[in-house]
């Protein structure tokens, strides 16, 4: 009886892993890659973020800002001017005085007419009267303006005689104005300032001297 062949199984080798070794290898620094600009993508837009609300929020603190203006007496000069004497009192002249309307808005100032007491140690003593106009945007309007003056009604006053003697007569200016400021002329906002400034006449001279406004 001859001899079954007898089969040897031997058992299978290992399929090759080089290949899926190499897909794994090659794919990593893909989504490492994906992974980093997807990193600088987040970084970008945060970046822009920030930038974005520092252009808004300077935007806002200066342009859109809206600050009052500034109404000032600059100079002023008498013309005909006639002093009494202390022991018959008196005191008239013309005051020419340059005004100011400080807009530093960035927008322009419209404001409406406006009257301008001037007193002597609580007397009014003269008035004038300053016509609507409008300061462009962060400039400063000057005019000129006369006003009479006029003691007349100051002759009751117990110190009239004792500044006349003294050559200097004190002054003072007292005014609202109201008005509106034109953001880049869209946003209107109501807006209004106060005049208020004192000064010194000096009788011997004439001249105005120590004008100094709040």
């Amino acid at each position: 009886m001859g001899e079954k062949e007898q089969r040897v199984s031997y058992p299978m080798a290992p399929a090759n892993d080089h290949g899926r070794s190499d897909t794994e290898a090659g794919a990593a620094p893909a989504r490492e890659l994906h992974k980093r600009k997807r990193t600088q993508c987040l970084i970008y837009i945060a970046l822009l973020a920030i930038f974005q609300i520092a252009v808004v929020t300077i935007f806002s603190l200066t342009v859109m800002k809206i600050r009052n203006p500034r109404f000032r007496i600059r100079s002023a000069h008498l013309t005909n001017f006639n002093a009494g004497t202390p022991a018959s009192a008196a005191f008239t002249g013309k005051l020419n005085a340059e005004f100011s309307v400080k807009n530093a808005n960035f927008g322009r100032y419209k404001y409406m007419d406006t009257t301008v007491d001037f007193f002597y140690r609580g007397t009014r003593v003269g008035e004038v009267f300053v016509r609507e106009s409008r300061a462009g945007w962060r400039t400063t309007k000057k005019f000129n303006v006369a006003v009479d003056l006029s003691l007349a009604n100051a002759r009751a006053n117990p110190h009239l005689a004792s500044d006349l003697n003294a050559g200097v007569v004190p002054i003072s200016s007292e005014a609202r104005m109201i008005g509106s400021v034109e953001l880049l002329f869209v946003l209107k906002k109501n807006r209004s300032t106060g005049l208020n400034c004192t000064m010194e006449i000096v009788t011997a001279t004439q001249q105005i001297r120590n004008i100094l406004c709040k």
